[in-house]
């Protein structure tokens, strides 16, 4: 697709070559496609890539925060406090341990959730807190540990963007999203994310017995791997002794993980300039709201958001950079507005969250993107804000 004799410019792109290429052909070619050994080695790469003690891969994120969920005591009946603004599967995942999201509004500069709203959503029933850190920026895990620690409440932390975003620990040393902060970390790999496998997810924790849980849960709860009864001089007869599920990574994927997170660097490094120089060019908009960065956070940009002038609409403005070949989505949506949540009526208003869904928009950013793309979308971008 082009725009006149523009290449389109996609909202992401993901950095995929032939060192994934000729991995994926090697695990093919092993004999052992399914999870196996090389899901093993990119756990302990992840892990060592995060400052992670325990880390363990499955089938999405979507599935990461199931179990860790599960892991965190969730259970039907239950109150989780989260945000609204975000993917889905954030606050569907709260829904398939049977408990119910109490959702609170979000900071508008960094669209993660505000702390000062935790209070008043807790309850006798809250059973944990589900923070997001939003398009990569990490969320303000200082307040929001203190408060979870204060009321005896676990902390899991929605990473899927965030795989090389860090955030300052106590003593102000900056530290990556995964170490966990929290008793547990989700990542995606998603092909929009900052490094991928084509699909799946990752969790990080600092507890044995979590990890040991995510293991047997993900592979339906049978006692004995495949990977043992493979070795075994002897027959094994596996049982199952609780209720799984088939949340299992491929050694396909994790063989194109391994060599993704050798490149983990240097897309952050990448994708970091690139909004730097976002920053630049945009900033002559008249309205228009750039993303903020605290100080205690360094975000690997696996989004860049802007908010639109307070004249423009939404719709229009993606519409004329569609037609000037330039992607452009939604950041997030509010889950509480969706049609599969009409019979979620929210505790307490979310405006902020309500405006960031009606008025921000995601520009594309990938690492690949030379830089008279990014001034072609900065164009598009300032005469959609004009029209629109």
């Amino acid at each position: 697709m082009t725009s006149g004799s523009r290449p389109f410019i996609p909202i992401a792109k993901p950095d995929l070559g032939e060192e994934e290429a000729a991995a994926a052909s090697a695990a093919i070619l092993s004999g052992w496609v399914s999870q196996g050994p090389q899901v093993a080695a990119f756990e302990s790469e992840f892990a060592a890539a995060v400052g992670a003690p325990h880390a363990c891969a499955v089938s999405s994120c979507t599935a990461a925060l199931h179990l860790a969920l599960l892991a965190a005591g969730v259970r039907p009946g239950d109150e989780v406090i989260t945000v609204s603004y975000s993917f889905v599967a954030t606050a569907n995942a709260v829904r398939y341990c049977g408990a119910t999201p109490v959702f609170v509004d979000i900071d508008p500069q960094t669209f993660n959730l505000d702390p000062d709203g935790l209070a008043a959503a807790l309850t006798p029933q809250t059973r944990a807190v589900l923070c997001v850190h939003q398009l990569g920026m990490p969320c303000d895990l200082g307040a929001i540990l203190d408060f979870a620690r204060a009321n005896g409440l676990p902390v899991v932390e929605d990473a899927a963007c965030a795989a090389g975003s860090m955030t300052a620990d106590s003593r102000g040393q900056k530290q990556r999203i995964g170490r966990p902060h929290g008793d547990i970390a989700c990542f995606s790999f998603h092909p929009r994310k900052v490094i991928t496998t084509g699909d799946g997810g990752m969790l990080t924790t600092r507890d044995s017995r979590h990890a040991a849980f995510f293991r047997l849960a993900r592979q339906h709860g049978m006692s004995i791997p495949d990977t043992v009864r493979h070795d075994a001089p002897t027959v094994l007869f596996e049982s199952y002794d609780m209720l799984g599920y088939n949340y299992r990574m491929t050694d396909i994927q994790a063989a194109v993980g391994r060599e993704q997170i050798k490149k983990l660097d240097v897309i952050v490094r990448r994708r970091r300039a690139l909004a730097t120089r976002y920053n630049e060019l945009l900033a002559d908009i008249p309205g228009l709201g750039l993303p903020h960065e605290p100080a205690w956070a360094e975000s690997n940009w696996q989004s860049y958001c802007v908010r639109l002038p307070d004249q423009c609409d939404q719709r229009r403005v993606m519409q004329a950079m569609l037609d000037r070949g330039v992607a452009t989505r939604r950041a997030a949506v509010c889950a509480h507005l969706q049609p599969a949540y009409a019979d979620l009526r929210p505790r307490h208003r979310l405006p902020h969250s309500e405006a960031a869904q009606r008025q921000c928009i995601a520009l594309p950013l990938f690492p690949q993107m030379p830089d008279e793309d990014q001034d072609a979308v900065a164009d598009a971008l300032a005469l959609a804000c004009r029209s629109a």
